[in-house]
């Protein structure tokens, strides 16, 4: 954050700074962007001009593309998290299940870079960015509106 004018008492008050991408972070997004299916990176483009458009969204956290496209190694290795490696459970598919298995991708998952540096997955985020990806087109399913399985940062074709 940036400092300004000193408040009353003489400390200077400082002023929200929103998240932003380096070049290099720019032309990671590129490429993953560039891995999705034509309409569902034209909705995430969509909702992600809308959420950069509203100054209070804006300054929350940045909406960033984590994966669009894995192999079916990486996969593998994601379904093996909380069975046979340590960590939480977070796919109940196994490789070449997974529509992140295809290409172009018919899905990608977000997260949000917010404005201390740090990478959140925060489910009241992604809820509202969630709206915005569903608004820019009706084909798009969250997987935070799944009945059983929750996979907030998920969105798919």
């Amino acid at each position: 954050m940036a400092p300004t004018k000193p408040a009353a008492g003489g400390a200077p008050k400082r002023q929200r700074v929103a998240p932003a991408l380096g070049p290099i972070e720019r032309k990671i997004q590129a490429a993953r962007l560039v891995q999705a299916k034509p309409s569902l990176g034209a909705a995430y483009s969509h909702a992600l001009a809308r959420w950069e458009a509203d100054p209070v969204l804006r300054l929350l956290g940045l909406p960033v593309i984590t994966e669009c496209y894995r192999s079916v190694a990486r996969q593998d290795e994601l379904y093996a998290q909380g069975r046979t490696k340590p960590g939480a459970i977070v796919t109940y598919k196994r490789g070449g299940e997974s529509k992140h298995n295809w290409l172009p991708c018919p899905a990608l998952d977000v997260a949000f870079l917010l404005p201390d540096g740090e990478v959140s997955w925060s489910g009241l985020l992604l809820s509202k960015f969630a709206r915005l990806m569903k608004a820019a087109d009706a084909r798009v399913h969250w997987g935070g509106d799944w009945p059983t399985f929750k996979d907030r940062p998920h969105f798919e074709l």
